[in-house]
């Protein structure tokens, strides 16, 4: 097993230094569920919600998180990033709409966190607009799909072929 990066030799928690690394094209791709009634889903897909293009708010809002997420998760590096693409569709099978974010940067560290964080976003907006409607409204799951660039190369995640995972 790999030893955690945001611990030192002491074992206390510190920020990563990637000052020495090479910058090189890093691209990371999230995906994330939220499964909601049939009703309310008929609704959101024909832009007929009393919140207006929910859809549109939730892109909004992940762009925007994914922009911050170094103000979020503590020990996140502050990254420009270079590309930030953000998909909703419906998953009629599920009743749900699921979230796929790939961000993308030329930089020393990966962007994952933006990916992940972005998504976490877009779901938590969807339900803040959604949940007077249906307050069984449920989240998950959220995983990284794949990533690629930086020292570790790339790598794809063991179920993202699967259709039967989430």
């Amino acid at each position: 097993m790999s030893k955690l990066t945001h611990l030192n030799t002491s074992g206390e928690v510190h920020m990563v230094e990637v000052g020495d690394r090479p910058n090189s094209r890093r691209q990371a791709t999230a995906e994330g569920y939220i499964e909601i009634g049939v009703e309310l889903l008929e609704q959101v897909l024909s832009g007929n919600t009393k919140k207006g293009d929910v859809l549109a708010v939730a892109r909004v809002a992940a762009i925007q998180a994914a922009k911050r997420t170094w103000e979020l998760i503590p020990l996140c590096h502050q990254i420009a990033l270079s590309g930030i693409e953000v998909a909703i569709t419906a998953t009629p099978e599920r009743n749900a709409l699921r979230i796929e974010v790939t961000s993308r940067t030329t930089a020393s560290t990966g962007v994952e966190m933006e990916a992940l964080t972005a998504v976490q976003v877009g779901l938590l907006t969807l339900y803040d607009m959604l949940k007077a409607v249906d307050p069984a409204i449920t989240i998950g799951p959220v995983r990284l799909l794949a990533k690629s660039g930086g020292s570790h190369g790339d790598w794809q995640h063991p179920l993202s072929s699967s259709p039967n995972y989430g």
